[in-house]
């Protein structure tokens, strides 16, 4: 049976055919190349041919470096070292236990429940810019800037959950008694706390899907 490959997230599919979309990113059914068992191919080419093909000895051609090889060595040796897995941590272990401080807040009240969100939230969006840049690379390099129905989720629930982010973070500080026991705003303040909770639940269930999923279709 026939091996197919994802080239945008590499999920491997059996089967005579390719399938219609992938079921792990949603890449169109062109973007699947099949796979080769490599040792049968060695094993089937001729050894005369390779020993008959002479050494041709020529000057290494220059190489131009184009101006945006920088930015493409640093994209590079974020995926090397998975620096995008490593710094999502940030937000994913943080904010479920700054929202859940916000409900703590609103239901038994405890003005230091809401300063302990608050800076919790602040911390999560100064580590922001790293979190997104990184996952900019990690889609560039490794998945080629794919725009799939996975891809567009994702990116979309992380621009919700980094605005909603920044703007509790200015609420909180620009009104400080909405995140007193008392205050008439500190239900909306949850509930904005906790759309920004899912989405972030959706972007990290993604980035996992992608990462953790079986190859195998």
């Amino acid at each position: 049976m026939k091996k197919w490959e994802c080239t945008i997230c590499s999920y491997i599919h059996e089967g005579d055919e390719p399938p219609d979309e992938c079921p792990l990113c949603g890449a169109d059914k062109s973007e699947f190349v099949e796979v080769k068992d490599e040792a049968i191919e060695q094993a089937t080419a001729a050894p005369e041919a390779v020993a008959a093909t002479p050494t041709v000895t020529s000057p290494a051609p220059q190489k131009t470096m184009p101006a945006s090889a920088p930015l493409h060595g640093i994209q590079a040796l974020i995926d090397k070292h998975h620096l995008h897995p490593i710094t999502v941590h940030t937000p994913n272990g943080i904010i479920p236990m700054a929202v859940f401080f916000v409900f703590l807040l609103v239901f038994f009240g405890s003005p230091s429940l809401g300063k302990a969100a608050l800076y919790s939230y602040t911390f999560v969006l100064l580590s922001m810019p790293v979190v997104l840049f990184t996952g900019y690379s990690m889609w560039k390099t490794r998945y080629r800037g794919a725009m799939t129905s996975l891809f567009k989720i994702k990116i979309t629930a992380s621009v919700i959950a980094t605005i909603l982010l920044a703007t509790l973070v200015l609420w909180g500080f620009g009104q400080p008694s909405v995140l007193e026991p008392n205050s008439s705003g500190r239900a909306a303040y949850l509930f904005f706390s906790l759309i920004m909770l899912a989405a972030v639940g959706i972007a990290g269930h993604l980035g996992g899907k992608l990462i953790f999923s079986s190859r195998k279709g």
